[in-house]
């Protein structure tokens, strides 16, 4: 069990800590404290303001309810509602979580470190919530869980701790978005995630953002994923954002384990995005995959990925392709690290622009040249994710057409 003594002590030795990469935030220019709102039966879901229903369905949530297993959806630093429909699936506050489960405490900053720097120990030292999400064992979703985190009190500093356990031989989908109001100008939102991924359980998490041009973003998570277990992780970030740092890792812990986190990402002239995934493989027959598209159309972006081979007999990819379309900086960093004979691992990247001819190509069948333009566009974000569900690979693909609504 975590010792809230130590825990505290040691988020406030590193309450001044800069992080390793990324841009450095001043956290003193930020709200910690919200007011809170009511919390809303399911039927009530519904009533809220037409434009806030609109900035959550763009980040995949539905307060309909419908086509879902489950939902949470906290507004500033209050849990507004939450609710499960699938037997076997646990969703909850965490805050009530770690209530009414004690045994909670023993995944409560197991795998991301409470002092790693000032935005994990933030989110200690200030917690608003956040949620836990759990699957029995055995228990096999058949819808996904929606969660959303939505910022609408200007200039907060929303700070949030998740924490998903899918049990042995479990199934679990969760589709999160994260959104801010139209006239907020200014945040921060600061995420602890945890993820267990129990044997041959399976868990796909598919974030899709909605933020807005003030905000700033510092997610922290750790996955862990136990003997023939999967772990799939999808970003989706295509709206402007002021700066975004995250480098999420998830550790295969157990024979044949898998590991796979998709990025989608695109840069706005006004945003510095600082994103990756890395995966460290510690068992024969672990297999990774770390896949990210990027487009720049005036912002920057950096795309990281790290594959760590600690074990024969694992395959692991790389890939990281990036288009620069009306100014902007497009940076990659792979890394491979092996340490044992008997390992297969391999990457590429790029970063380039829409070839003319591609264009020509498309104009000589009728389209106009901005049509063209968005119709290779759509095509080099839209990424083939294997094991992804369906409905969360639609989801994601209706992402990318909002976006391109809006005028990318």
């Amino acid at each position: 069990m975590a010792d809230q003594n130590q825990l505290q002590q040691r988020a406030l030795a590193a309450r001044e800590k800069t992080a390793a990469i990324g841009a450095d935030l001043d956290l003193s220019s930020y709200e910690k404290h919200a007011a809170t709102h009511q919390a809303l039966a399911e039927e009530e879901l519904c009533t809220l303001p037409a434009q806030e229903q609109q900035d959550l369905l763009l980040s995949g949530v539905d307060v309909s309810g419908k086509d879902r297993g489950g939902t949470f959806i906290m507004k500033d630093a209050s849990p507004l509602h939450c609710s499960s429909h699938q037997e076997g699936v646990e969703v909850l506050p965490l805050k009530k979580a770690l209530e009414v489960h004690p045994w909670l405490w023993d995944y409560y900053w197991k795998l991301v470190e409470v002092d790693a720097d000032k935005y994990t120990a933030a989110a200690q030292l200030d917690l608003h919530d956040g949620y836990m999400i759990r699957a029995l064992p055995g228990a096999k979703a058949i819808h996904p869980i929606q969660a959303c985190l939505y910022m609408d009190q200007d200039n907060i500093q929303q700070n949030v701790h998740n924490i998903i356990i899918a049990e042995e031989g479990a199934e679990l989908h969760i589709i999160s978005g994260c959104a801010t109001s139209p006239h907020l100008k200014k945040g921060l939102h600061v995420g602890i995630s945890e993820f267990f991924v129990k044997k041959n359980a399976k868990l796909s998490f598919t974030m899709i953002h909605n933020w807005s041009e003030g905000v700033a973003v510092r997610p922290r998570s750790v996955a862990t994923v136990d003997e023939g277990g999967l772990y799939l992780s999808n970003y989706v970030c295509m709206r402007p954002v002021n700066s975004l740092q995250m480098y999420p890792t998830c550790h295969l812990n157990g024979p044949n384990a898998v590991g796979r986190f998709y990025s989608i990402l695109v840069g706005s002239p006004t945003t510095d995005i600082d994103a990756g995934g890395r995966v460290i493989l510690n068992h024969p027959g672990c297999r990774a995959e770390v896949v990210s598209r990027a487009i720049t159309n005036g912002g920057k972006i950096m795309a990281r990925g790290h594959l760590v081979g600690k074990a024969p007999e694992i395959k692991a990819h790389l890939e990281c392709r990036g288009l620069i379309l009306g100014g902007g900086a497009m940076l990659a960093a792979p890394f491979l690290d092996g340490f044992v004979d008997g390992v297969e691992m391999s990457h590429e990247a790029a970063v380039g622009k829409i070839a003319q001819d591609e264009i020509n190509y498309l104009m000589a069948r009728g389209l106009s040249e901005d049509e063209a333009t968005a119709t290779i566009v759509r095509g080099f974000l839209s990424v083939d994710i294997p094991g992804l569900p369906p409905q969360l690979q639609a989801e994601i693909d209706k992402a990318i057409n909002a976006t391109d609504e809006h005028g990318m």
